[in-house]
């Protein structure tokens, strides 16, 4: 007999294989093409006679212009989530951290019809139980039972706003597997953990792939005696393994990927081997059912991203990322205007997120900005000292090397274990240098703000984003004690009404970053 053990993560509202920019750029993705290969191994694994659980591993809800339209515009769809991840017929879903970023009565409304929907570690203050879902659940096929239990990853308050995580306990999902495997064990032949966050860890060796936190706790999972297998997301990775025997698989980003994992069972329903594989998704075709499904909602927001929006100019559109933040560019300046304008302050950063973003086009629509600023953030503005401001500049810092022929590269630590360019800011408002021929840590060498060195003793307002102001992306520099106010609005809709309220935008190419090399 075998078990296998499919999963999705990290969708993020990606249902159609359509990335919604136009000219598209990328079609190998999407939850119907998943959905396909979904159905075609469980009816190759039931037809075999074995048994199949399936998966889907969290951050379904967020993350697309489809899941902005929904939050915003029509709110009364949120049904459709159901109804799309009933179209697979998954065993259990998970929570994932983007789930939090329309609040916790959004995700209370959602998933207030999705019975298989398990969460053993976020916790109701006062209840001190599960805010939704339940902590595990138990299948029994074919004579095997299998347990599953779901957590996500504790470090969400450190990235969240308060409002949306009120009353609400994060416990750590190591303990509280600890405490469930204990309950469960006894009862069943197979015990899975099916966990939205990642690895901190190399998984053969477990030395250290990135600052260790309690975001990404998959290596301590798959330690805890009494696991047969770990599905993991969270990072968008690609991994497919076996670690001491048990096996895990994190499926990539937008449904590009499809997580296998193959457990062998001895006549007494015990693991005695086990497999690990990822699945591509994008030569796959998309599942026609799921299509119509969605399809009338699909026209509406494209609809929608097709409104204008007003004129940029011709000199923001990106086409080196590298280059862009090297050495800034109109459309990261563009950004950087519309925070300060918003909150009245003269200094601000922001991020390239990722090589994606394809800059503004003079003729701008919604789906510019959509397509563009990706993450739903609103503003905060913090009192940072000259001297934080620095320490800033010196994380920054970090994100260009030089190479054995002196030429500037982007550091690895960026990349590995997960592309971070999102942890990589670009200042307005003050001139700053960067000599990367000094050690990390000292490579700050002139700041200056109205052409006069910055008073690192003095207090200044400086605007970021929600999820940089919690210090996220080790910036422990900043903190929300540290907040003077914030501009509970996303940052994607303060760029739509600054370009409408500005009809005629021209910035010109900083000039306030120097690289010596």
């Amino acid at each position: 007999m075998q078990v296998s053990i499919l999963s999705t993560s990290d969708v993020h509202g990606y249902i159609r294989a359509d990335d919604f920019r136009r000219p598209l750029l990328n079609n190998q993705l999407g939850f119907t093409r998943a959905a396909t290969v979904i159905a075609a191994q469980q009816k190759q694994i039931t037809d075999s006679g074995n048994v199949v659980v399936t998966i889907e591993n969290g951050d379904f809800i967020q993350g697309s212009p489809l899941t902005n339209y929904i939050q915003k515009i029509v709110p009364e769809q949120t049904d459709m989530y159901q109804k799309l991840t009933d179209a697979v017929s998954y065993d259990v879903r998970i929570l994932g951290n983007h789930e939090f970023n329309f609040g916790r009565e959004y995700i209370e409304k959602v998933f207030s019809d999705t019975d298989n929907l398990l969460n053993a570690n976020i916790l109701d203050t006062q209840t001190q139980e599960p805010f939704v879902g339940q902590p595990y659940k138990i299948i029994e096929r074919k004579g095997v039972k299998i347990g599953v239990i779901g957590l996500t990853t504790q470090f969400i308050p450190h990235w969240e706003q308060l409002s949306h995580i009120a009353n609400l306990i994060f416990k750590d999902p190591v303990a509280v597997a600890e405490r469930y495997i204990e309950k469960l064990r006894p009862q069943v032949d197979i015990l899975i953990l099916a966990y939205h966050g990642g690895f901190a860890e190399d998984l053969q060796t477990g030395e250290p792939l990135e600052k260790l936190t309690s975001e990404n706790q998959g290596y301590q999972l798959l330690q805890l005696p009494g696991v047969d297998a770990l599905v993991t997301g969270h990072q968008h990775r690609e991994i497919a393994d076996v670690v001491d025997g048990v096996p895990t698989t994190q499926p990539g980003y937008r449904g590009n990927y499809v997580g296998l994992m193959t457990l062998t069972l001895d006549d007494s329903n015990k693991r005695v081997s086990a497999t690990a594989q990822i699945l591509p998704t994008g030569e796959s075709a998309e599942r026609s059912d799921i299509v119509s499904l969605i399809d009338p909602l699909q026209k509406q927001v494209n609809d929608w991203l097709d409104t204008p929006v007003g004129h940029v100019g011709d000199n923001m559109q990106i086409t080196d990322h590298f280059a862009a933040r090297l050495h800034n560019h109109p459309f990261i300046e563009l950004v950087n205007q519309v925070q300060m304008a918003a909150t009245d302050t003269q200094i601000s950063n922001t991020a390239l997120f990722n090589n994606e973003v394809r800059g503004l086009t003079d003729a701008v629509t919604q789906r510019d900005i959509m397509t563009n600023y990706i993450f739903p953030n609103t503003l905060v503005v913090e009192a940072l000292t000259g001297q934080d401001i620095k320490d800033a500049l010196e994380v920054n810092a970090r994100y260009f090397k030089l190479d054995d022929q002196g030429e500037v590269i982007l550091n690895p630590l960026f990349t590995m274990p997960k592309v971070q360019h999102y942890n990589y800011d670009i200042w307005s408002g003050i001139d700053y240098t960067f000599d990367l021929t000094q050690p990390m840590g000292q490579r700050v060498i002139a700041i200056k703000k109205d052409g006069q060195p910055l008073d690192l003793a003095k207090t200044y307002e400086v605007t970021m984003n929600n999820y940089r102001a919690g210090g996220a992306g080790n910036f422990p520099m900043f903190s929300m004690d540290k907040a003077v106010r914030e501009v509970q609005r996303e940052t994607a809709d303060l760029i739509g009404e600054y370009i409408m309220n500005h009809p005629h935008v021209h910035i010109e190419q900083p000039t306030n970053l120097t690289i010596i090399k």
